[in-house]
């Protein structure tokens, strides 16, 4: 995933989600169960300078309950293993909690094979570093939940919606199967929710402005739709009851988000 200028400013204030998450939901509510984001851009909180570019971690919480929070690691331009050798897993496993969840979701960044900070191979590195991630959450009493990466805006002469990760989500599928872990594959849904809007329609989805055309990331409408379908698969693999979300079918207003100012 190529950084822009306004995501490599955020990437130089990476630590400040990693921080809020730490101070803000993951501690405030010592009663509740938090539901931890660690992955990349797709998912991260991002600031006024960003706007409007989207995470769809930011739009979640519209669809949890106010005793399932969310505290949001992901950052800009990191893999399953910079996440790792930046030390910000540890960071998270050091504020997690029994009975809390850990959601996992990378592969964009882990796909720059010309990136030796970031890079993993699919069937042995990628596994390597997600297990990390699993055996982490689990040895601190959490939930660890693995999320195949959602896909970008990609179709062929023919409008249809294509692929472009690879043997990631099939390594995830495996991993997952293997550990017993639940999964929840937003790949497929979201490649099949592209197919469904189709070329130009899917522009409104993702972080089309007068200065770029982004078929990676997302503006608000975007985002909420990822989250719901997040929102949705956490339901289906019972990770979460029926109890725990709200608002699935509702239509979610996009002044809901909002943007901070970065170290707000």
């Amino acid at each position: 995933m190529s950084l822009s200028r306004r995501q490599v400013t955020s990437a130089a204030l990476a630590a400040v989600p990693l921080t809020l998450a730490a101070t803000g939901a993951a501690q405030a509510a010592p009663g509740r169960r938090t539901l931890h984001i660690a992955g990349d851009s797709t998912a991260a909180q991002k600031y006024a300078d960003a706007a409007p570019e989207t995470g769809w971690g930011m739009a979640l919480p519209f669809f949890l309950h106010r005793d399932r929070p969310v505290a949001n690691h992901a950052v800009n331009g990191r893999s399953s293993k910079s996440f790792v050798d930046e030390g910000r897993l540890d960071a998270v496993l050091s504020v997690i909690r029994p009975g809390d969840f850990l959601l996992i979701q990378f592969a964009h960044n882990d796909e720059k094979a010309n990136d030796p900070a970031r890079y993993t191979e699919p069937w042995t590195t990628y596994q390597q570093y997600l297990r990390q991630y699993v055996d982490g959450a689990r040895a601190r009493g959490a939930r660890p939940v693995l999320a195949t990466p959602v896909e970008r805006r990609r179709f062929d002469a023919d409008g249809t919606a294509l692929p472009s990760h690879g043997e990631y989500p099939a390594a995830m599928r495996a991993l997952a199967e293997e550990e017993r872990v639940a999964l929840l594959d937003v790949q497929a849904l979201s490649l099949a929710l592209w197919q469904e809007l189709g070329p130009e329609e899917t522009k409104a989805y993702f972080n089309w402005t007068a200065a770029e055309q982004d078929n990676t990331h997302f503006n608000p409408p975007g985002a909420i739709a990822v989250a719901r379908l997040v929102a949705r698969e956490l339901l289906r693999t019972r990770v979460l009851a029926p109890r725990d979300v709200r608002r699935l079918d509702e239509e979610i207003p996009e002044s809901w988000i909002t943007w901070p100012e970065a170290g707000a």
